[in-house]
């Protein structure tokens, strides 16, 4: 349902917002290294996020990538929204372009069903409740 490039940019904000203690900023290196993606594409999803406010980024030799409490208090539809788009969430799950519920595909109503549960989990909570099942060992972001 996620495109590769999506999943990429959510790792990364829950990495980022794991770090979020300190004012830590966190380099392309680290993060691309830390989430398994290539600093080019990691390079590319981050620049979207900024350019998104979804994180923030600093330049220079002490600069790097880093989220703010106000960022780290929305959810992850935020990142969906801004890499995939909410659309995926009402696509057909054939990828038929007229599915609807007058005229669904064979899977319609029970893709739609899971469909809703995945919007819900990205809806509901925030990323740093995300990422404190990262920080007490209850969740991993690699392997």
């Amino acid at each position: 349902m996620l495109s590769q490039t999506c999943k990429i940019a959510i790792k990364s904000v829950l990495y980022l917002a794991s770090k979020h203690g300190g004012g830590n900023k966190i380099s392309i290196k680290q993060i691309s290294k830390f989430i398994g993606a290539s600093e080019h594409t990691a390079g590319k999803v981050l620049q979207i996020l900024v350019k998104q406010k979804i994180i923030q980024s600093t330049k220079g030799p002490s600069g790097g990538f880093y989220i703010t409490p106000l960022q780290y208090s929305k959810s992850l539809m935020v990142i969906v929204d801004a890499i995939d788009g909410k659309h995926v969430f009402n696509e057909c799950g054939l990828g038929l372009s007229k599915c609807s519920s007058t005229h669904p595909c064979p899977i319609h109503f029970e893709y739609k069903k899971s469909r809703d549960i995945f919007e819900k989990l990205f809806s509901e909570k925030s990323i740093l409740e995300h990422c404190d099942t990262i920080n007490n060992d209850k969740s991993y972001l690699f392997g």
